[in-house]
This record gives C-alpha cells, structure tokens and sequence, in this order.
C-alpha cells in the first residue's frame, strides 16, 4: 500500500464512524455508561410524519419551552423569538412572528438588522391555546395574546417577574405564574390585571416554577414554599392552602421543597409531588390530604386510568394506584438520562431524555417497547421538555430547535 495513502484512509475510517464514537470521546466512565442504550425487544416502530425547525431553539438556557396543539395547528416558539403555527398534519407554517428585538436607531440600522438575528426576546415557559388565542410569556415579565389564525397581536401586558411556565385558561381568566412568587390573573380579552396573589419564596429555591391550573372555578398552583393553594378564578381569594413539602436540614440546600410541576387534577382530587420528595393525594374542594408517599421530583405527574405515573430526580419511573397511592412497579433501565415527565399514549407513556430519545414504556408493566432517535445522541438536541400527545400522535421540541411530530401505532 502506497504510505502517502494511509492517513487519508485513517482520516476517512475516523469520519465514517464519528456519529457513533465522536460523542463520547470526552466523557467520563460514569457518564458513557449512562449514556449507553441497552437493547430492547422493539413492540413497534414510531414513525416520523414531519419535522422542521424552529432556529435556535432554547440553547443551553433552562426553559420548559414546549409546543401547544389546538385549532388543528401546532403553535411553537424559540427563545429568541419566533413564534410559529403549522399545519398539524403536514407540518406546514401557516404564519410566524419575531419578537426578537432589534437595533432601530441609526442611520445603517435597517441595513445591519438584515444581517442580525436581534436580542432575545427570552420567551419561556410554554404556550397555551383557548379562546382562538394563543398566550404566552417571557422572562422579562411580557406576556402576549395572539390570533391562533393569522399570528394578530392582540394584546401585550408587561407584569411584575419572569413567566417561566405556560399561562392556565378558563372562564376568561389568564392565570400566569412568575418566579417572584406572584400569580396573576389577566382578562383574556384585554390582558387587564383582575387580581394578584403573592406566596413566599425562600432564600434557595429551584430555578423553574409550578405552572398554574385553571378549573373547576379555581385556579390551582405549588409554591416555592412547599404549599399547594387554589384561589378564586373570578377574584384572586384564596380559598385554601395545604403544606405539601416540609423544610428540614441544617442549610439552605437541605430546605429546598418547591413544587415546581403543573398540579394534576382528576375526579375532583389534586395530585402534586415536591423536590424535597412529599407525593399527595389532595382533595380539591376542602384541601384535606387523602394520602401522602415519598418520592422526590420537579417533574409533572402525569394519568391513566386508576394508575399515576410518576418520573423521579434520578429518571427513576413509577407507576403508582392513583386511589391510595400503591406502588405497582418501576423503571431504572433509564436512570440519570434527564427524563421528561412520561406522557400516556394509547396503551403506553412516551418520555424524552438529554441525548435526544424518546423512550415508549408499557403502561402496565413499565418495561420499554420501543424507542426512535430524535436528537442523534446529541445533547445539543436533547428533549427537555414532556412531548405533547394528541391521539395517537406526538409533538416534541428539541433543545436546538427541531419541532419533530411522530405516530405511535
């Protein structure tokens, strides 16, 4: 073999193995072996029906940016800016908007823009979708209501702190949530103010917030504090507050018992877990905890059926009786892998994880039937955020940007 010829070879083997090896040639014993996939007996095979991109997605900010469904559209946004519509079924953009900010003073200032993608706009949190509006906010404190049909502003209130979770929506009402301990309640119609109601933030307290509910004439939200409280929709008056978390330990660290995911509500009882790692059963009408178990996480719980399914801090996945709180199995084959919280889809729960898989477990055993690469074992692409089921199909986003829908069958 001619030797000028060898390093090219060795150049060319490197290059054609590089999405396998690449990846984990700088990690760590401990992270390889987490990052590591054990095969599976595949049940089926999910198929992607489109996907798109969004530009940068969320970067590597912590953000639970997540798609909404409604109106047969899909409604997406990226953290500097974009907000989008697709056709659900096609994957088409229907409109977008740019709420990037960007330089107009100066005379060159229309001709640098071009070239400018503009200072981040810091959307955040989540959209949500009622009234043919969709709503959301940004860490600047802006939250805005759109034509979920032509992209129409219709309305842009600043208020007081960062919205850091997906505005709740009923009888009118806009509740958003802020990462100053204040929860608001907007007109839908016009985003005047209604009412405020202010809880305590500890000294340490995890960086994201419990997105609000709003039902049953309540509207319902945890607290950096550990409490869970359900307010008036109409007034903003409390109507109760139950302590779910319980601050002990010598520091600040040990005391964080925020709950920090969006309540469950079904069958008139509230479901609500907290960091410092209180799972309860709440009944919604008086407050009064039907039961308590522990188990520690900053995830949404989510349900089907008579079974809650719960995925931990370590990525550890349960299923729990939703009726007295029974365990009735778990799931460690995925540990340390950054799980989303596990959505129900037909008879399964999808979970995406930090490498970009979205993993199908069995809803009634817990053992996982299928799996499809999103991200290509790239954390750039990771899925950060629970995908979104509508039927038998999901929506997920990833951390760089790609907005992909894929079947289950």
């Amino acid at each position: 073999m001619n030797k000028a010829l060898l390093p090219l070879l060795v150049i060319s083997t490197l290059g054609l193995s590089a999405c396998s090896t690449v990846s984990g040639w700088f990690a760590d014993d401990e992270e390889l072996e987490i990052r590591t996939l054990k095969p599976i007996n595949a049940e089926f095979t999910p198929t992607t029906l489109w996907d798109t991109e969004l530009g940068d997605g969320i970067s590597h900010y912590f953000s639970r940016l997540k798609p909404a469904v409604g109106y047969d559209m899909v409604f997406a946004a990226n953290r500097q800016g974009k907000v989008a519509a697709f056709n659900k079924e096609t994957g088409k953009e229907v409109w977008h908007k740019d709420y990037a900010v960007y330089n107009n003073e100066g005379f060159t200032s229309s001709i640098t823009n071009l070239w400018s993608s503009g200072a981040s706009a810091k959307i955040a949190g989540g959209l949500a979708v009622a009234y043919e509006t969709l709503f959301f906010g940004t860490e600047n404190g802006d939250v805005t209501a759109l034509d979920v049909h032509t992209g129409e502003e219709k309305w842009t209130v600043t208020i007081k702190g960062e919205v850091l979770a997906a505005p709740a929506i009923d009888e009118g009402v806009v509740v958003i949530n802020t990462g100053s301990g204040t929860m608001f309640g907007l007109d839908a119609e016009s985003g005047e103010e209604i009412w405020s109601y202010e809880s305590d933030v500890p000294p340490l307290s995890l960086r994201g917030i419990a997105a609000p509910v709003a039902a049953n004439g309540g509207a319902i939200v945890g607290t950096a504090s550990g409490k869970l409280a359900v307010n008036i929709l109409g007034t903003g008056q409390t109507a109760w507050e139950q302590p779910i978390g319980s601050a002990t330990g010598a520091t600040e660290l040990d005391r964080i018992v925020d709950i920090d995911s969006k309540p469950l509500i079904a069958g008139g009882v509230i479901y609500v877990i907290s960091f410092d790692g209180s799972l309860a059963s709440v009944e919604l009408r008086s407050g009064r905890t039907i039961w308590k178990r522990e188990y520690k996480s900053y995830r949404r719980l989510t349900q089907a059926g008579n079974s809650l399914f719960v995925v931990d801090s370590d990525s550890n996945v349960y299923a729990l009786d939703a009726r007295n709180g029974i365990e009735k199995w778990s799931q460690s084959a995925l540990k340390k892998r950054l799980l989303t919280a596990a959505e129900p889809i037909g008879d399964y729960l999808v979970a995406g994880d930090k490498w970009g898989f979205l993993h199908f477990f069995d809803q009634a055993e817990g053992k996982i039937v299928a799996r499809v690469d999103v991200g290509g074992d790239d954390e750039d692409e990771s899925i950060y955020s629970a995908p979104v089921v509508d039927g038998n199909i999901l929506y997920t986003q990833t951390r760089d940007g790609k907005l992909v829908a894929i079947q289950v069958p």
